[in-house]
C-alpha cells in the first residue's frame, strides 16, 4: 500500500491555500524555522535594503536625466553616476550575503526535518514497512526533502526579494503619480484569477507526478534487487521496457506540469504590454499638457520603475505557480508523521521478566487481513531452555508465531507470555533484546565482515567480535577479507557464509532466547553440517525455537509442532510423530531420501 497523502490532496478551487496547506506551512514554520527568527529578520532587512536601492536608483535616474536635459552640468552627472554605482555595489554585496544565509537556514531546517523523519520511521511498526513500497519512503526522505530545501532556501527568498522590490518601487510610483499607478494596476484582478486557476491545475498534476515517481523508484529497487533472477531468466528486455515506459510516463507528466506553469509568464507579459501602452499614452499626454507636474524625465523614470516592477512580478508569479507543486511535496513529507505506531510500550510496562521461562501462546486470534483470519484460538507452549520446533507448509503461520512472540505484531485476542509475563506488559526494547535471530534472509551491509558481525552490538570489542566469528566458524574468512566490503546485500558471499555471519551475530548478542527461522534451508549438505555445528553450540543452555521446512534440522528437538492453515494439527517429539504416521511422518518420509 502506498503512502496515501498525494492521492488525498484535494486542491481548493476557491483559494491559493487549502486548510491542509495552511496546516502544513504552520507545522514547518513552528517546528523548523521559528527558532531561526533572528536570522530570518536579518535576511528580510537585507531584502528591504535591496528594494530601497531600486527606489533610489529611480530617483537618481530622474535627477540624472534632468541634468542631461536641463542644466548640462558634468560635475552633477558624475556625482549621480557615482552614487548609482555605489548603490548597485551595495546591492551586489547583499545579493551575495542573502543566498548564503538563506541556503544555510533552509539546509539546517531540512536536515533537522530529515533527522526527525528518520527517528519517526524507526518507531513505526513492521506492518508499515511491509505494506509500503521502498520507493515511496526514499521519495519522501531524499527527493521531496531536497526539493523543499532548494525551494525554501532559494525560491522563497527570491520571492521575498521580488515582493519587497515591488512594494517599495510601487510606493514610489504611487507617490509620483497616483493616477498613472492606479491605471497600471487595473490588470491585477486578471492576474489573481489566472493564478487561482493555474494553482489548482498544478496541484492535481504534481500529485500525479509524485505517485508516478514513487512507483518508478520502487521499480528500480525491485529490478536491482532481483537482477540475478533477471539475468538468469533472460528478462532484461522486459525490465528495460517496464522502466522505459515508466520514464515516458514521468516525462509526459512533467511536460503537463511545465505547460501549466508556462501559462503564467506570457499572460503577465501581455498584461505588462497593456500597462506600458497605457502609461506611455497617458503619461505622454500628462507631460505634454504640462498640467500634472510630470516632465519627460519623470515619464522615462516612471517607465523604468514599471520595468523594475514587472520583471520581479513575472518571477513572483512563477514562484506562486511553483509553490503549489511544493505544497504537494511538503504534504508528502509530512504524510510520514501521520503514520503512527500501534505497538508501543504500555504505561505500566516494565523490564523485569523471566527470560528463561516458557513462551506461551494462549487461545490466540490473529489476522493480517480482517477478511482472512490466520489464527483462531491457537495455543502453543515452548519450554524454557529446551529446543522446540515448528514445521508445516508455506503459509501455515510458522514465521508469524515468531513475530507474535517478539511483538512485531500484537494479537487480536488471547495472550502471549514469557515466563508468565504478558509481552504487552514488557518494554519493547527489553523484550526484543532477549531474542537472537538467525533467519534464511540475512541483512548484509556493504561493509567489512567484522563490522557486519558487530552490527547487533556496536559497542562490542574486537576480541568479542573475533570470539563470535570463531564460534560461528567464519573467523578465517574474516581475516582473509580484512576491511574489504562485502558488496551490496552481501553479493560477494555465499549463502552459507551469510548464515554464519548471522550466527556470529547471535553469539555476539548472547540473548537467552534463540529463534532459528529456516536457518539452513538454502544450504547444501556439507555447508549445512558446518552451520548446524555452530547452531548447536549457540543453542546450548538457551530457549531455542526452530522454524524449518527441512525436517532433518529439527529431529533433535524436545518438542515439535506441526502446523497447517494456522492450526496445530500434530505435536510431540520426533519419535512420537513418526509413530503416529500422520502429516509429519509423511513429510519426513518424502524428504528422507535427501538425508542420506
Amino acid at each position: 500500500m502506498e503512502l496515501p497523502v498525494p492521492k488525498n490532496v484535494k486542491p481548493s478551487k476557491h483559494s491559493f491555500f487549502s486548510s491542509k496547506d495552511r496546516e502544513n506551512i504552520s507545522w514547518f514554520w513552528i517546528k523548523y524555522l521559528k527558532a531561526k527568527t533572528p536570522w530570518l529578520i536579518l535576511v528580510l532587512v537585507l531584502i528591504a535594503v535591496q528594494g530601497a536601492v531600486y527606489q533610489q536608483f529611480l530617483v537618481l535616474t530622474e535627477d540624472g536625466l534632468r541634468v542631461i536635459f536641463d542644466s548640462g552640468s558634468i560635475n552633477d552627472l558624475v556625482w549621480v553616476c557615482g552614487i548609482v554605482f555605489a548603490l548597485f555595489t551595495t546591492r551586489a554585496v547583499i545579493s551575495y550575503i542573502i543566498p548564503r544565509l538563506s541556503v544555510w537556514l533552509a539546509s539546517e531546517a531540512v536536515m533537522q526535518m530529515r533527522r526527525d523523519l528518520i527517528d519517526h520511521l524507526m518507531t513505526l511498526d513492521l506492518a508499515f514497512f511491509e505494506r509500503t513500497q521502498p520507493g515511496e519512503i526514499i521519495l519522501r526522505l531524499v527527493n521531496q526533502s531536497q526539493a523543499l530545501s532548494l525551494f525554501v532556501g532559494q525560491a522563497t527568498v527570491n520571492a521575498a526579494r521580488d515582493a519587497a522590490t515591488i512594494f517599495i518601487v510601487s510606493g514610489y510610483l504611487l507617490y509620483k503619480s497616483p493616477f498613472l499607478f492606479l491605471a497600471a494596476i487595473v490588470v491585477m484582478p486578471t492576474i489573481l484569477l489566472l493564478m487561482q486557476h493555474v494553482s489548482s491545475t498544478i496541484k492535481k498534476i504534481q500529485s500525479t507526478a509524485e505517485n508516478a515517481m514513487g512507483a518508478y523508484m520502487t521499480g528500480i529497487d525491485e529490478m536491482t534487487s532481483g537482477m540475478r533472477t533477471v539475468k538468469i531468466s533472460g528478462q532484461e528486455e522486459v525490465e528495460r521496457t517496464r522502466l522505459v515506459t515508466a520514464t515516458h510516463n514521468i516525462r509526459n507528466i512533467s511536460l503537463r506540469l511545465q505547460s501549466a506553469q508556462a501559462l503564467v509568464m506570457p499572460a503577465i507579459d501581455m498584461m505588462a504590454a497593456f500597462v506600458y501602452v497605457l502609461v506611455i499614452g497617458g503619461g505622454g499626454y500628462m507631460a505634454i499638457s504640462g498640467e500634472f507636474g510630470l516632465d519627460g524625465a519623470g515619464i522615462i523614470a516612471y517607465l523604468l520603475g514599471l520595468a523594475l516592477i514587472f520583471d520581479p512580478a513575472r518571477t513572483l508569479a512563477s514562484f506562486f505557480a511553483k509553490l503549489q507543486a511544493n505544497l504537494i511535496l511538503l504534504d508528502g513529507v509530512r504524510s510520514l508523521y501521520r503514520e503512527t505506531p500501534k505497538i508501543t510500550d504500555a504505561p505500566h510496562a516494565h523490564e523485569d521478566f523471566d527470560r528463561s521461562g516458557d513462551l506461551i501462546l494462549n487461545e490466540v486470534q490473529f489476522c493480517y487481513d480482517k477478511n482472512h483470519p490466520l489464527f483462531d484460538n491457537l495455543s502453543m507452549r515452548f519450554a524454557g531452555r529446551k529446543v522446540s520446533a515448528i514445521v508445516g507448509a508455506t503459509g501455515s503461520g510458522k514465521t508469524t508465531v515468531l513475530s507474535l512472540l517478539t511483538r512485531l505484531y500484537d494479537v487480536d485476542h488471547g495472550s502471549v507470555t514469557i515466563g508468565g509475563t504478558a509481552v504487552k506488559d514488557v518494554k519493547i526494547k527489553a523484550l526484543r533484546s532477549s531474542f537472537s535471530v538467525v533467519a534464511q534472509d540475512i541483512v548484509i551491509f556493504n561493509n567489512s565482515l567484522k563490522e557486519n558481525i558487530r552490527y547487533v552490538r556496536p559497542d562490542a570489542t574486537d576480541d568479542e567480535v573475533r570470539a563470535a566469528a570463531e564460534a560461528a566458524e567464519i573467523a578465517d574468512l574474516m581475516d582473509a577479507r580484512g576491511n574489504k566490503p562485502l558488496g551490496p546485500k552481501g553479493s560477494q558471499l555465499s549463502g552459507g557464509q551469510k548464515q554464519r555471519i548471522a550466527i556470529a551475530r547471535a553469539f555476539l548478542r548472547a540473548s537467552p532466547i534463540l529463534l532459528l527461522d529456516e536457518a539452513t534451508s538454502a544450504l547444501d549438505q556439507k555447508t549445512e553440517d558446518k552451520v548446524k555445528r555452530a547452531l548447536n553450540r549457540l543453542s546450548e543452555g538457551k530457549t531455542t525455537l526452530i522454524v524449518a521446512h527441512r525436517l532433518s534440522a529439527i529431529t533433535h528437538a524436545d518438542w515439535i509442532y506441526v502446523m497447517d492453515a494456522g492450526q496445530v494439527v500434530e505435536q510431540g517429539n520426533h519419535d512420537t510423530l513418526i509413530a503416529q504416521g500422520g502429516l509429519y511422518a509423511g513429510m519426513y518420509k518424502a524428504q528422507k531420501g535427501s538425508y542420506a
